[in-house]
C-alpha cells in the first residue's frame, strides 16, 4: 500500500522509503528500510554492512547492482541510502535469514515453481491469467478481450523476430509507433495520462481501447507479412501504417459518438467494478 505521494510504502505496518525512475521505469526502494522491518534489529545499517561483505564474498552480482538515491532522513536532512530495483531486493530478502521473511520466500518459491510449469503446459498461464483478472473485479467480457490481445500481440512479435527484429528496445520503438499512431500518445504519454507507472498499460484499457489496440497490431502484422520488410526503418514504418489504420476508426467512432475513445480511466479506478 502506497502512501498519497508514491515516495512511500507500507510493508508489514512499517514504512519503506522508494523512488520511481522514469527513465527506467523502475521503482527503488531503502534496503536499510527494509532490512529494519526484516530483522529488527536496532542497528540496520550494521546488519546491511555485513550482509553486503558476506554477499561479495560470496560473488552474488546483487551487491553491485546498488543504486544510491537520497532520502529524507529522521532529522529532515536528506542523505544517500543504498536502495535496489524491486528484482534485486527479492533476491537480497532471500538472503536474509529472518521468520518474518519466510511467507515471501515462499511466495518466490511458489511463483518460480508455477512459472516453470507454464513453461511445460502453457495452457496453465491462461488458466491462472484468467483467475487473477477475475479475483481483480475485471468482467469475463474483458478478460476475453484481454486473453485475445495476448495472442495478436504473440504474432505480432513472431512476426518481427522472423524479419530480424531483436526483442527489447526494438520491439518497444515499434510498439511505440504503433501506440502513437491510432491513439495520438506515445505510450509513456498514455500510461501518464492514466496515471500510470510499472502497471500494464493493456491491463488498464476499457473494451474499446483494446479493440482499437488489437486491431492496430493485427493489421500491423498483416502488412508485414504481405510487404516482407528487411530493414528496422522499413518496419517501422509498417507498424505506423498499422496504427494510423487503427487510427482512422478511432477518429470515425469519436465523429460518431462525440465522446473520447482514449480514457483516463484505470483499474485501480474502477477496482470495484468491472471495467466497461
Amino acid at each position: 500500500m502506497a502512501t498519497k505521494d508514491n515516495s512511500v510504502i507500507i510493508f508489514q505496518n512499517n514504512k519503506v522509503r522508494r523512488l520511481w525512475n522514469e527513465q527506467k521505469e523502475l521503482w527503488y526502494f531503502s534496503i536499510i528500510d527494509v532490512i529494519e522491518i526484516l530483522t529488527e534489529s536496532n542497528i540496520p545499517v550494521r546488519y546491511w554492512s555485513d550482509l553486503k561483505t558476506k554477499l561479495k564474498k560470496e560473488g552474488s552480482d546483487v551487491y553491485d547492482k546498488i543504486v544510491k538515491i537520497k532520502f529524507m532522513a529522521a532529522d529532515g536532512k536528506k542523505r544517500p541510502s543504498d536502495c535496489f530495483s524491486t528484482q534485486d531486493l527479492f533476491r537480497l530478502i532471500q538472503s536474509v535469514p529472518s521468520p518474518k521473511a519466510e511467507p515471501l520466500k515462499l511466495w518466490l518459491a511458489k511463483v518460480g515453481y508455477q512459472r516453470i510449469e507454464e513453461i511445460e503446459d502453457p495452457e496453465l498461464a491462461i488458466s491462472r491469467a484468467m483467475q487473477t483478472y477475475l479475483r481483480k473485479g475485471y468482467s469475463k467480457e474483458w478478460i476475453n478481450q484481454r486473453l485475445k490481445t495476448i495472442e495478436v500481440r504473440k504474432e505480432l512479435t513472431d512476426e518481427w523476430q522472423s524479419r530480424g527484429i531483436e526483442e527489447g528496445l526494438e520491439f518497444a520503438i515499434l510498439t511505440n509507433e504503433i501506440t502513437k499512431a491510432w491513439s495520438g500518445k506515445t505510450v509513456r504519454e498514455y500510461k501518464n495520462f492514466k496515471n500510470l507507472k510499472k502497471e500494464n498499460l493493456r491491463d488498464n484499457m476499457t473494451n474499446l481501447e483494446l479493440v482499437l489496440n488489437t486491431l492496430a497490431e493485427a493489421t500491423t502484422t498483416e502488412i508485414s507479412k504481405g510487404k516482407k520488410p528487411i530493414t528496422f526503418d522499413e518496419s517501422k514504418q509498417i507498424a505506423k501504417r498499422g496504427g494510423q489504420i487503427a487510427g482512422n476508426t478511432r477518429k470515425e467512432i469519436e465523429s460518431e459518438t462525440k465522446i473520447k475513445v482514449i480514457s483516463s480511466q484505470n483499474a485501480k479506478d474502477l477496482s470495484i467494478k468491472p471495467l466497461k
